[in-house]
């Protein structure tokens, strides 16, 4: 059972969201560690000022089969992000920005609206930038009953801070691990920080979480890690696997995903020009049963 309409109930997650928007005067949520005042409509890296943006929302047929269920995951894409993917398969809204600014009426409102279609969860996607305003919406959405499992659906460059911050919240976690390098993190998403900072967020999330809870075959709770396999073993996938067995756990459900094609900016990367092979994509499943991880693929 989701933790946060209790939280709400005892004033807790009210509590959560006045941390957040506080946080904004001085943006701290990301590692970007911007520290521009949002609350004035200024903007950093994500181009996100006071309010969030979202591009659309719908039940969403496309997700893990654990998250879409027999009804759909309520799936609720934001604009704009943290990282710059230069290969980004939703550059429209992540990079150009596509979307309209909601305030926190009107998010509670989708929510709402996609619980009332019978949605599994609520599967908040690029979450990172737009904490504080999920979180005002959140609250007006739990005070009208809202019950729904949480889906922190993000890239995993998070602050450690932030995610502390939202300790219970969220029910599952579902961090896409990007890159063990950081020389290719600066290269092709300009986060040169980004494998010790993903692997902190990931860590965190587990000890929130756990390991992935399916009960009449819906995720409930847990961590439910993504990697996307990317041409020329650019994102050092056996490294990522090696870490998720080791330090966080043999258990972890993971989705090695073979979508990756040349989107946005990648054709002016000659190694990032093509889609994986299917040997590209076999070794890094071979891998992962090879070191012990059983859940996902």
């Amino acid at each position: 059972m989701s933790k946060y309409p209790e939280l709400y109930n005892q004033g807790k997650l009210e509590e959560i969201r006045d941390t957040l928007v506080g946080s904004l005067a001085s943006c701290l949520l990301c590692p970007r560690n911007c520290r521009v005042n949002r609350l004035k409509g200024e903007s950093g890296f994500c181009g996100t000022g006071r309010c969030a943006k979202v591009n659309s929302f719908f039940l969403h047929f496309g997700e893990e089969p654990e998250l879409v269920g027999r009804r759909g995951s309520g799936t609720i894409f934001f604009s704009n992000c943290n990282l710059g993917c230069a290969y980004c398969q939703n550059y429209e809204l992540s990079h150009l920005g596509v979307g309209e600014q909601v305030n926190p009426q009107e998010l509670a409102e989708m929510m709402l609206n996609l619980e009332s279609q019978g949605a599994e969860n609520i599967n908040f996607v690029t979450p990172t930038h737009v904490i504080a305003q999920i979180l005002e919406g959140l609250v007006i959405a739990a005070q009208r009953g809202l019950k729904l499992p949480l889906v922190y659906n993000c890239g995993g460059y998070e602050s450690i801070n932030t995610l502390k911050i939202v300790d219970s919240v969220f029910d599952i976690y579902m961090p896409d691990i990007k890159y063990s390098d950081n020389g290719a993190a600066q290269k092709y998403s300009r986060a040169p920080d980004y494998w010790q900072v993903v692997k902190i967020a990931v860590l965190e999330m587990h000890r929130q979480v756990g390991d992935l809870v399916i009960e009449n075959e819906l995720a409930t709770r847990g961590l439910l890690v993504r990697h996307l396999v990317l041409p020329n073993r650019i994102a050092g996938a056996f490294k990522i696997l090696d870490f998720i067995k080791e330090e966080v756990s043999v258990d972890t459900y993971v989705n090695i995903m073979n979508q990756y094609r040349p989107h946005y900016k990648a054709v002016e990367f000659p190694e990032l020009s093509r889609p994986p092979t299917a040997d590209e994509y076999l070794e890094v499943i071979d891998y992962a049963g090879k070191i012990g991880l059983h859940r996902g693929f």
